[in-house]
């Protein structure tokens, strides 16, 4: 616990309207969507960028936690105050567009903006910003930016760090630097503003983002390959990637999915349907878009494709993505809780990942459904439990280890967007050697020497 003096110190700061320690608050803010509960010790809700430097200049001398927090709706943990602490609120205050610059093409955002709220200006006025994490309509973009948060547009247009051109951020000492320019170009210095993307809120506070921005494509239509099975789809996404397709998405179902959509949401899908790709195709003329579909189509029809459909307009788009856009919550229907992990593999590795996920599942006993964004490589991995189950649960958690090892033989990573955290923190050691551990935790200790900020996180 925190003694009070603190708390009433922090107050002198922020202001008594600004920090909370009834247990209301604390209960609100003990959660994330993983739905682990850890409780801090108070939530304070800095006004600005100059609160926060003061903030973390106390609490760094008083070596007092502090966890950096958005929308907390990550599914690591990674917003948890672990060993208590002080839970820096960011929503209140500091949650607004600073800057559209239409002749630069880049928007100044402080970081409790939401995403789909910058996604919704800037297209307004003809600019885009592509990464669309499923969270986008409630997580915000100092979040994104904190677990380089991705979606299903990474296929054609990447990361969250591909649109980071520079941020403002506050030390735990209470420094306040800013890392990278409005440029395009700039390779002065070390690239610290590649080294707080993904940190994960363990090195420094993010105040300011400059994101990059695009211009809107034109025109854009949806698409759906009906396979008979999932190897035959995964093949496809490889194969048509190389063959010249540039699609914005291509987003996969398997049959167990496909069957969870057709049961849950009653849509209407072929009985034979074993596995599904949906995605988007976008340009800025029309006969780009042609182009590309041809490509999809005649690849997934060397690739097996039953049937492959092209939205005609808005109501078949949203028909062609309602079992997409349903699929985490139709899976339910094999199980209480879901062990969801986010693996990333190479492309070409697609088919031999889901063929040995699916062996784990069956060595355990566990359905394994899985869908995601098979255009980047990216599989949401869904081992389902009983959730009251010790017994199943010891399974399940052993099948997911069994899964990251396979992953990581295939030259792939433990997570794709969503993050280390709490829930990912033991398994590091699968990913990364002894030194590059080490490495990570020197760069920890040199940015936050009293480990104040987020401790607990990403095993370091």
């Amino acid at each position: 616990m925190i003694d009070k003096r603190h708390l009433n110190n922090l107050s002198d700061i922020v202001g008594s309207e600004n920090i909370y320690s009834d247990k209301a608050h604390l209960r609100a803010y003990s959660y994330d969507a993983t739905r682990t509960y850890y409780e801090p010790d108070a939530v304070v809700f800095p006004r600005d960028e100059e609160d926060v430097s003061r903030i973390l200049t106390y609490c760094n001398h008083n070596k007092i936690s502090i966890i950096p927090r958005g929308a907390g709706s990550g599914f690591t943990g990674g917003a948890l105050p672990v060993n208590g602490g002080i839970v820096l609120a960011m929503e209140k205050y500091m949650n607004k567009i600073l800057e559209i610059d239409m002749e630069n093409m880049l928007a100044i955002v402080q970081p409790a903006v939401i995403n789909k709220d910058l996604q919704r200006h800037v297209e307004a006025l003809g600019l885009f910003y592509p990464p669309d994490p499923a969270s986008e309509e409630y997580s915000t973009l100092g979040g994104n930016v904190s677990e380089n948060a991705g979606g299903m547009r990474a296929a054609k247009y990447g990361l969250t760090k591909d649109y980071v051109m520079a941020l403002r951020a506050v030390l735990p000492n209470g420094d306040i630097i800013r890392a990278g320019k409005r440029t395009i170009k700039d390779v002065a210095g070390y690239n610290i503003a590649g080294i707080l993307t993904a940190s994960e809120g363990s090195l420094a506070v993010i105040t300011e983002i400059t994101l990059k921005l695009i211009p809107k494509p034109k025109y854009a239509k949806s698409y759906m390959g009906i396979f008979p099975n999932v190897e035959m789809a995964m093949n496809a996404v490889f194969k048509s990637l190389a063959n010249g397709a540039n699609p914005v998405a291509m987003e996969f179902l398997d049959s167990l999915v496909v069957k969870a959509v057709k049961e849950k949401l009653g849509i209407d899908l072929p009985k034979e349907a074993g596995a599904l790709l949906i995605g988007d195709v976008d340009g800025n003329v029309a006969e780009e878009i042609e182009f590309q579909l041809k490509v999809l189509e005649e690849s997934f029809r060397e690739n097996g494709v039953q049937e492959f459909r092209v939205a005609t307009d808005s109501k078949e788009r949203d028909l062609i993505w309602k079992g997409r856009r349903g699929a985490s919550q139709s899976i339910t229907i094999y199980g209480t809780k879901k062990l969801n992990e986010d693996i990333s593999v190479p492309r070409s590795m697609l088919p031999k990942a889901l063929k040995d996920i699916y062996a784990i599942g069956e060595k355990y006993g566990l359905v394994v459904p899985c869908f995601g964004h098979a255009g980047d490589g990216n599989i949401h991995v869904n081992v389902m439990v009983d959730g009251s189950n010790s017994k199943e649960l010891e399974k399940g958690h052993s099948a997911i280890k069994e899964i990251f090892e396979l992953v990581v033989d295939l030259g792939g990573t433990l997570s794709g967007e969503h993050g280390i955290g709490l829930s990912k923190a033991e398994f590091m050691d699968i990913a990364f050697k002894p030194s590059e551990l080490e490495l990570f935790r020197a760069i920890k200790r040199a940015f936050d020497p009293n480990g104040i900020l987020n401790p607990g996180k990403m095993g370091l």
